[in-house]
């Protein structure tokens, strides 16, 4: 009977911690998914409900996604696309900064960036940092209205995919290339062998062919035609006082001709412009 008793109790016991165990994940499990949320709404909210402009930056490279790369800043078409259907839907907010400061990245990534900006139901003003060059300065060239530093690296309009052939090397080290592919092209642009001349020509057909879009693209953008947007089409960036001479952006200036140019866009005075700046997502784990 003691047995018994000793017995009843422990499993008592036993279920009790099993029963406290459960009820104590269950309420961290829920207090985590209300704190989640909580973020998210907060999150989902740009600014305070005080300022009328968000701010967005387009810094480093521009790629399709994130991943494996030594790379400290990274701006995806995705990041964009949420940052601007946020805004979008907030009431408070009238238009958008588009801070650049980027070398470029991968044609279609940045061609992405540069439509969700130009399609967007609010108006946006560019202003360019330290450099806006290839994929960075066709984002720029989206927008609204675009503002350059004198100092600003503006332009780089081309493509390229040079690289490094190393079959010389290789043949003095006593390495041998084994094609092993399917395709006469498969292989094509492997740094490990010579580049024939139909590679070369195939190669050199499709730089020109996103060449002539990057072009057409630029040219829509700045209300300019092609002739004249490929007469500066040469891969070479230019000074942001340059650019402006040449019609590759509206103004030479910083944020103050920017909220100048905001304030014409969205129909208020200059210092009723108030700057939403981004903070950047905070992840609670």
């Amino acid at each position: 009977m003691l047995l018994f008793l000793y017995m009843h109790k422990s499993l008592s016991r036993e279920l009790f911690v099993i029963v406290f165990k459960a009820a104590t994940v269950v309420v961290t499990l829920v207090v985590l998914i209300v704190s989640v949320g909580a973020l998210y709404d907060v999150e989902s909210e740009i600014g305070d409900g005080a300022c009328n402009v968000a701010v967005f930056p387009i810094e480093g490279v521009i790629l399709p996604y994130y991943g494996i790369i030594e790379a400290s800043l990274i701006t995806t078409p995705n990041m964009v696309d949420d940052f601007m259907s946020r805004v979008e839907q907030q009431s408070d907010i009238k238009a958008v900064l588009v801070e650049i400061n980027s070398p470029g990245g991968t044609p279609v990534a940045a061609e992405r960036i540069a439509a969700r900006i130009h399609e967007s139901t609010l108006p946006s003003v560019g202003l360019i940092g330290d450099i806006g060059a290839s994929g960075g300065y066709l984002v720029a060239a989206a927008t609204n209205y675009l503002v350059a530093s004198p100092m600003s690296e503006v332009g780089s309009i081309g493509v390229t995919m040079s690289y490094v052939e190393n079959s010389k090397k290789n043949e003095e080290e006593g390495l041998t290339y084994v094609k092993l592919s399917t395709g006469e092209f498969k292989d094509a642009g492997s740094p490990d062998k010579p580049l024939t001349d139909a590679e070369r020509a195939l190669f050199e057909k499709d730089l020109q062919a996103i060449h002539d879009e990057f072009v057409n693209h630029v040219a829509t953008y700045r209300n300019k035609s092609y002739e004249e947007i490929s007469a500066l089409a040469n891969g070479a960036t230019m000074t942001g006082k340059r650019a402006k001479e040449s019609g590759l952006i509206d103004a030479v200036g910083s944020r103050h001709e920017a909220k100048g140019a905001l304030a014409t866009l969205i129909g208020v005075d200059p210092s009723d412009v108030v700057f939403c700046e981004y903070e950047p997502p905070l992840i609670p784990f």
